[in-house]
């Protein structure tokens, strides 16, 4: 069998949820697997059976609102027959390229995971600046050595089933792989939109369980002298402190951090993380205002008489 044609020893892991804009690209470029395993959360388009359709392994997950989310409960009970997994979200493409590597990385004993550099494409554009790139995540790695950290935002609603950005805990040696994965969301602004107002839910927990002192064992920990993603987490410590961070955001990621290079798409991303950090920021206020907690309904007692008096005649 050539090169090309070779399956690669490694089980990809796919969460999906209403995904069949997403998932032929991404399944094409997985097709290199040895065995594919698409997790859906009872999808209503055509996800199943585009993943059937590919030769995908489909389990359907059912989230009982609580802890473990997708993409752990995967790692503890999906049949694995490889040892090495690779996580890939439906809007996210692996190379040729990086596939050759992957085939390299998981023949070294010394190491038990490998981070993945990310490049983010938005309205076309490879987003470059703006702090955006590099963008380290753990995807490949031993299943039986890693598990995605509890940063106990899952009692807060609407922030879906699958770990967003919590990140790998792993056992043993991480490397860092050269060739970069892609992130192509083929759908709409309404689709980003839409989510990142679900993450802001997720990101105003994380806000609050910082500025509350909340114990952070169990988590990749906050370290400015570890890796990429300790630092960022240590750097979050201090950001959730600071005034004005709406502007900020935009600010750093536009002029400081050289977004503007991008052009219009640099500029339309910044304007949108700035709307999205203000979300997380009212969000945050509604948690600190009721205890935690997002959604509340008091249900006050209403004194005034007027509220069940007749209905008010509007004059035409």
């Amino acid at each position: 069998m050539s090169k090309m044609t070779a399956k690669v020893p490694v089980s990809v892991l796919i969460p999906a949820l209403n995904e069949e804009l997403n998932l032929p690209a991404c399944l094409e470029s997985v097709a290199r697997a040895d065995e594919v395993f698409v997790v859906d959360s009872q999808s209503s388009d055509r996800s199943i059976e585009i993943s059937e359709q590919y030769g995908a392994n489909v389990v359907q997950f059912h989230f009982n609102g609580r802890w473990p989310k997708k993409k752990n409960w995967s790692l503890e009970n999906l049949p694995f027959r490889n040892e090495w997994v690779l996580i890939v979200d439906c809007d996210e493409r692996i190379t040729p390229e990086l596939w050759d590597e992957i085939e390299e990385a998981i023949k070294d004993n010394d190491f038990n995971g490998y981070y993945l550099n990310r490049k983010v494409f938005f309205l076309g554009k490879w987003i470059r600046y703006g702090g955006k790139y590099p963008d380290w995540n753990l995807r490949l790695f031993r299943h039986k050595s890693g598990r995605y950290e509890n940063l106990n935002t899952e009692d807060i609603p609407n922030t879906g089933d699958n770990e967003v950005h919590e990140h790998v805990i792993l056992q043993g040696n991480v490397g860092y792989l050269k060739e970069d994965m892609l992130h192509i969301d083929f759908r709409d602004i309404y689709h980003w939109l839409q989510r990142h107002n679900r993450y802001s839910n997720w990101e105003a927990r994380v806000y609050y369980n910082l500025l509350t002192g909340q114990d952070d064992s169990g988590t990749i920990g906050a370290n400015l002298f570890g890796d990429a993603v300790q630092r960022k987490r240590f750097l979050k410590k201090i950001w959730v402190r600071l005034p004005f961070k709406p502007l900020l955001r935009f600010v750093l990621f536009y002029f400081i951090r050289l977004g503007f290079l991008d052009g219009r798409a640099g500029y339309i991303y910044g304007r949108l993380l700035s709307q999205y950090e203000y979300q997380i920021g009212v969000k945050l206020y509604e948690l600190r205002k009721f205890g935690g907690q997002l959604n509340v309904n008091t249900n006050p007692q209403i004194n005034d008489s007027k509220t069940n008096s007749e209905p008010i005649k509007v004059k035409l």
